[in-house]
């Protein structure tokens, strides 16, 4: 039962995750799920599956651009996902809402 709640609380913050992600720089997909992995800890241990979906999600909210790199030499075309100035807007936003719900969940669980 304990990965049924897991899984139901990570869904609800990979749209902010991803957009943080992309806060900095473009990145490709592959990219995006190493990092996700990395700074959560192995908290968040994203599949394709699971991640192009919100990618395409949020580029259709216009929260997101992606273009596809020139292959150079070896290295192979790459498609990049960059936040706009929109998607800047739309995770100050989330990240408010997330304060104010991660301080409501704190005041319940320890009062």
């Amino acid at each position: 039962m304990n990965d049924k709640y897991e899984r139901q609380m990570k869904k609800g913050v990979l749209d902010m995750l991803v957009l943080k992600l992309l806060e900095s720089e473009a990145k490709y997909g592959y990219q995006i799920i190493q990092e996700m992995r990395e700074k959560s800890k192995e908290t968040f241990l994203l599949k394709d599956g699971t991640l192009y979906p919100i990618l395409y999600r949020l580029e259709d909210d216009g929260l997101v651009v992606s273009r596809w790199s020139e292959a150079e030499g070896r290295q192979i075309a790459r498609k990049y996902y960059e936040i706009t100035n929109e998607g800047k807007t739309a995770l100050g936003e989330i990240e408010t809402v997330w304060k104010h719900i991660s301080d409501g969940i704190t005041e319940i669980m320890e009062g």
